[in-house]
């Protein structure tokens, strides 16, 4: 009899021969390792988004004893029919543009200046990492007083600026409302894609830059040629998480405006919370839900996309 040969290059039981009883755990030891984060996956992330697409097509009645009625594409036809989710989808492309842009360019030029070599740095990056370790409410308490239009820091120094004779209501201007929540979002945000960046950086090799210099390239040829390629497969993933973190920002822009003024800085996911939980309309916000499932879908993939593509080339 010949034995088996796994794909490990281990050789296994003969063929028809019972295998020793170390030898099935060890090949049961990948699944039994599987089993628990397939579980959790199924459980509390496909479930609840199959869930949440059954529920798109029907009629759900919270608040009456009523049986669940299977309504088809009604709530799609209204969604689609209906001005203020257009809207809504432009104030949420808008502000998560924005904040692509503020926090990853912060974030690269913080960790270009990490990168090198200065006195006390490490406590410096210690510093740089705080306004990511503090909690998304403190941080809107700590600004709601900064932006306060009776005693804000802020119109204190607006107050100072020529032709600046009353205090600013930041929070209730619709461009500067939506202004603030990008450069709060990106504040939040930003430590950590500077660490990241930072990482990358610190991961090409300093032979590249000596050489490039010995043949004399400046700093804008030693960036462009050597420090954006090292990290340009970084600033790809970075874009696409600052995408789907700020597409389902929900906290800051809750508590500061609550989707106001006038609905000029109301995203998709506030929009969700204010028609299942203000307007009980539960059939609509899970459409309103699954609609956004599917951008924050659609920009995975183009990540995988970009991933492949890139793969290829290097093949």
């Amino acid at each position: 009899m010949s034995e088996r040969v796994d794909a490990d290059g281990l050789a296994g039981p003969p063929r028809g021969v019972k295998a020793h009883p170390l030898l099935r755990r060890r090949y049961l030891l990948p699944f039994a390792l599987v089993l628990p984060i397939v579980l959790y996956e199924g459980l509390l992330i496909v479930y609840p988004i199959v869930q949440g697409i059954f529920g798109s097509f029907t009629r759900i009645e919270l608040a009456s004893s009523a049986a669940t009625t299977w309504v088809g594409w009604d709530n799609y036809e209204r969604m689609f029919s209906d001005p203020a989710f257009w809207k809504v989808i432009r104030v949420t492309l808008l502000f998560t543009g924005l904040v692509i842009v503020v926090a990853l360019t912060v974030g690269l030029l913080t960790a270009l200046l990490f990168n090198r070599p200065f006195r006390f740095r490490p406590f410096a990056r210690g510093m740089l990492m705080m306004p990511w370790a503090i909690p998304e409410v403190p941080v809107v308490m700590i600004f709601i007083w900064i932006l306060s239009p009776q005693f804000g820091v802020v119109n204190i120094l607006a107050r100072m600026l020529p032709g600046v004779t009353k205090n600013p209501q930041w929070l209730q201007v619709p461009e500067l409302a939506m202004g603030w929540m990008v450069l709060i979002s990106s504040w939040k945000a930003f430590p950590f894609y500077s660490l990241v960046i930072l990482a990358a950086l610190q991961a090409i090799p300093q032979e590249l830059y000596e050489s490039a210099r010995v043949d004399g390239a400046n700093r804008l040829q030693l960036f462009w040629n050597i420090t954006f390629p090292g990290i340009g497969s970084t600033l790809e993933l970075l874009v696409v998480l600052a995408a789907i973190f700020s597409f389902k920002q929900f906290t800051i822009i809750f508590l500061m405006t609550g989707g106001g003024p006038s609905g000029t800085t109301e995203t998709i996911v506030i929009r969700i919370f204010n028609t299942a939980f203000r307007f009980y309309d539960y059939s609509y916000a899970t459409a309103l839900g699954v609609a956004g499932f599917v951008v924050s879908l659609a920009v995975a993939l183009v990540f995988i996309m970009m991933q492949v593509r890139r793969a290829g080339d290097s093949a």
